[in-house]
């Protein structure tokens, strides 16, 4: 018998076990709320999702050990404590904005664990610590509540969240794809977790959101603050948290409501999230009646949301006149999202700095130019993807894109998607250029190919024929 089916099977005896020791034998009927939640079908199924997917995460990172294996226990901490928190949703009714900031506290507390493992000196384990820390940004489609909370449904939330965090990794991949096959194991296994594990999880119970409790107990709000102090001392930076949407506010005066003042409101520690700039609808110039031009954030907002400030000029992500995208000057600003775009914009990214830049729905134009470190993850262009000036840059294609055109560029990783293998691809004055494309089988390795930058020019029968240098030797 399959091994991960005694397991299971295991897992779903223990909980019997249980129920029977704690509901019939302790007096506690299962109507009481207590074991009666444990035991619904929907926890019982995300008992099972920890034990086919998660045990598979953190097996996979004892082969590794070190950081992989202590960010993988942080995940399924997070995956543990979710599932806490799906039993309390059953036993409690809707809470109110302040309640539901306590509410999501327990699970913002661990995710920050595990966003606390990528500050500081880069480690060899970088790009693992960013793909486990990024990914818990899935597990908040428990906050949806509704069309209008300012999020995405739950099964695009997962689905979006995830693929945030395979930016890195595919790096892992690419990596360790001939150098050590735990590695490799291991992020297959995480991607594993959240498609398909949580997604048809998310898909099979909760695909409009928890479901509360009607007649349960009312949640607790969040404690009253203290007085402030007669001789106010000055303000700490706005912390940022994995539900928080951005850590300044919006240029437009009106206060956030709904689910959105629940994602200001959670204030522990600095999570994934954190720089997550999302453009609202009173940020665009057709919905501003005191622009004319573009949606710009003003200076002092500029530079308090952005961990450096470029002396290029301030940062900048704002759609001008309708049809141009501009993105300027983000240094350290990695989860900088346009989502709200069509064929007819255009996406402009200049002087930005080791950040990276998701475009969310088809464009025109893309170019990015004078940019150093920086990726961009983009799904489909209808003209064309333009890399120009550029140091060190990684984009990559999740859609189609008739064409891309490295230019005067010194280091660049393109990731193509089965359906932007068609793409003509132009390069000058440009070197180290890798492009990746997706393995024969399903969920396989990427194929990495060096495009050569050096040419060999022979007169032959009255005209020069051009060749390129081949590297591999025989």
């Amino acid at each position: 018998m399959d091994e991960s089916l005694v397991k299971r099977l295991e897992a779903a005896v223990a909980r019997l076990e249980a129920f029977s020791a704690g509901g019939i034998w302790k007096g506690v009927a299962p109507e009481d709320g207590g074991d009666a939640a444990a035991m619904d079908p929907s926890i019982v199924a995300f008992d099972d999702l920890i034990s086919q997917y998660v045990n598979r995460v953190t097996s996979a990172a004892e082969k590794i050990g070190g950081q992989v294996l202590d960010v993988s226990k942080i995940i399924a901490e997070a995956f543990n404590v979710q599932k806490e928190l799906l039993i309390k949703i059953k036993r409690t009714q809707k809470p109110d904005m302040a309640g539901m900031v306590e509410f999501l506290k327990p699970l913002n507390e661990v995710i920050t664990k595990a966003s606390a493992l990528t500050e500081g000196r880069r480690s060899e384990f970088y790009h693992h610590l960013k793909t486990g820390a990024d990914s818990l940004a899935a597990l908040a489609w428990i906050a949806y509540t509704g069309k209008d909370c300012g999020m995405s449904m739950p099964i695009a939330h997962v689905e979006e969240s995830w693929q945030m965090a395979e930016f890195y990794s595919n790096k892992v991949l690419v990596e360790y794809r001939n150098k050590d096959a735990n590695h490799v194991e291991w992020a297959k296994a995480l991607k594993e977790l959240y498609l398909p594990g949580l997604r048809d999880y998310v898909k099979s119970h909760y695909p409009l959101g928890p479901v509360w409790s009607a007649t349960g107990k009312i949640a607790a709000s969040a404690p009253a603050k203290a007085p402030t102090p007669a001789a106010p001392a000055p303000p700490p930076p706005p912390p940022a948290s994995l539900f928080s949407s951005e850590t300044t506010k919006p240029s437009s005066s009106q206060p956030k409501e709904g689910m959105s003042a629940v994602f200001q409101e959670i204030n522990t520690g600095k999570a994934i999230t954190g720089g997550l700039r999302k453009v609202t609808d009173d940020m665009k110039t057709k919905n501003r009646a005191d622009r004319t031009g573009a949606v710009i954030s003003s200076e002092k907002e500029a530079r308090a949301s952005s961990p450096a400030f470029s002396k290029a000029g301030p940062p900048k992500l704002e759609l001008q006149m309708g049809r141009k995208w501009v993105v300027e000057n983000q240094i350290g600003r990695n989860n900088l999202v346009i989502d709200d775009c069509d064929s007819k914009q255009s996406v402009y990214v200049y002087g930005c700095k080791n950040s990276v830049l998701r475009i969310q729905g088809k464009v025109n134009n893309i170019t990015v130019d004078k940019c150093t470190k920086m990726g961009v993850v983009f799904k489909d262009v209808v003209a064309a993807c333009e890399i120009v000036n550029c140091n060190s840059v990684e984009v990559q294609c999740q859609g189609s894109a008739p064409t891309i055109s490295i230019d005067n560029t010194s280091g660049c990783q393109l990731y193509l998607s089965k359906d932007s293998l068609g793409a003509s691809i132009t390069t000058a004055k440009s070197s180290e250029i890798n492009v990746l494309v997706p393995g024969p089988e399903t969920d396989g390795d990427w194929v990495e190919t060096a495009l050569p930058q050096q040419y060999i020019h022979v007169y032959k029968d009255g005209q020069f024929v051009t060749t390129p240098v081949s590297h591999s030797g025989a």
